[in-house]
């Protein structure tokens, strides 16, 4: 299967998501959101009737799916998987009862259709993050989500560092946890100083997942918090 055709697929997917959870959407939403032409989007949708999906088209509106028709459960990747995780730390920091329910509600049903290896992965994320309520919302990096994958698959990951002095460094580390304070903190055993590290996301200037894995440190975040603080 070539590129295209995985992009194709991927796609398809895609606009069948959101098809689920819009009423109704036109094929210049789509095509929009997709980065590909009006045409293209009417090819997928006559490939998604061909293949059975019972879409309906209503003329100068747009497309929604039979109301009774259900489709089964979204696969997610395990990035997607994540970033949900990790809004729920978030959500739980809420101060709205309500909502903390509804969305616990929902992140239940989510991991109900990961399979069990995600499901693993999963719940290794929820165990090594720690979230206080964000104070600064200003996007200041854009690593947490490989951060992630290489947490939760133990993955050797190298970084170029700048720390407080603006001296710049390269590590290899192990990471352990994720935090959220004022910024997000990497907690990582440091291979350079042989120590457990806090690293800011927002100092590391580069960074690497390897494909060397290292052994995962047999301990809960609240047993290091116990070890080390």
């Amino acid at each position: 299967m070539d590129n295209t055709e995985k992009k194709r697929i991927a796609r398809l997917t895609a606009i069948l998501t959101q098809l689920q959870t819009k009423r109704l959407i036109t094929a210049t939403e789509l095509a929009s959101k997709y980065a590909v032409s009006v045409r293209t989007v009417y090819r997928d949708i006559k490939t998604l009737e061909q293949s059975g999906i019972p879409i309906i088209t209503e003329e100068g509106m747009g497309y929604k799916l039979m109301e009774t028709y259900r489709l089964p459960p979204v696969m997610f990747t395990e990035n997607e998987a994540n970033a949900l995780i990790t809004a729920e730390q978030l959500v739980l920091r809420n101060k709205d009862a309500s909502l903390i329910k509804d969305y616990a509600d929902a992140i239940d049903k989510i991991k109900a259709v990961l399979s069990h290896t995600a499901k693993d992965k999963v719940n290794l994320l929820v165990e090594r993050t720690h979230t206080d309520q964000l104070k600064n919302i200003e996007r200041t990096s854009d690593n947490l989500s490989v951060l992630q994958f290489a947490l939760t698959n133990f993955y050797l990951t190298k970084i170029e560092y700048r720390n407080e002095a603006n001296r710049i460094s390269d590590r290899i580390i192990e990471p352990f946890a994720l935090l959220s304070t004022d910024n997000w903190l990497l907690v990582a055993w440091c291979r350079l100083r042989k120590e457990f590290r806090y690293f800011r996301l927002d100092r590391i200037t580069k960074l690497e997942v390897l494909s060397e894995k290292f052994k995962p440190h047999n301990m809960t975040l609240q047993e290091y918090f116990d070890r080390h603080h």
